[in-house]
């Protein structure tokens, strides 16, 4: 299913649901970040999903990540809740999304890089070249949240 982003665009469709979903900043040994290229749209993203019933938000992360990318997780610390009423997301069946996004801390225990039917790659990128990927403005703020470990609370807006 495809998908389109709107940004503070007065053209964007009105909202018609809110689904809590998580992105996981998960970051190796050598300080590289675990990023996939979502097969929706085709920009480059932290991996993540939609929370689902009778999950834990933590057990959400740990199968968003299995599922997209191969790699197991522990998760470690929250970084952020992202709420922005001006960020829709349009799928092709007419679902108009309000984004409603938290952001967590990971780092990775096992398993192999591989794609999934929402990924067309998986890798580990260097933060000096996550400047050359196309990654949406609200995907690259969880990033820089995440990177900067001189904040000393979670973000929230």
């Amino acid at each position: 299913m495809g998908r389109i982003d709107y940004l503070h665009d007065p053209n964007a469709p009105k909202a018609n649901s809110v689904v809590p979903s998580v992105v996981a900043f998960v970051q190796n040994e050598a300080d590289q970040i675990l990023m996939i290229q979502r097969s929706d749209n085709g920009r480059w993203a932290l991996p993540g999903g939609g929370h689902d019933v009778g999950e834990s938000i933590s057990d959400t992360v740990i199968r968003e990540v299995w599922e997209e990318t191969g790699i197991n997780v522990e998760v470690l610390e929250l970084s952020g809740i992202y709420t922005d009423p001006g960020h829709i997301m349009l799928y092709d069946d007419g679902e108009a999304r309000q984004q409603f996004s938290i952001c967590f801390r990971a780092r990775p225990t096992g398993g192999e890089l591989r794609t999934s039917s929402e990924t067309t790659q998986v890798r580990w990128i260097a933060p000096a070249d996550l400047a050359e990927l196309d990654v949406h403005p609200t995907m690259r703020l969880r990033i820089e949240h995440a990177m900067d470990r001189t904040r000393t609370s979670p973000y929230v807006g």
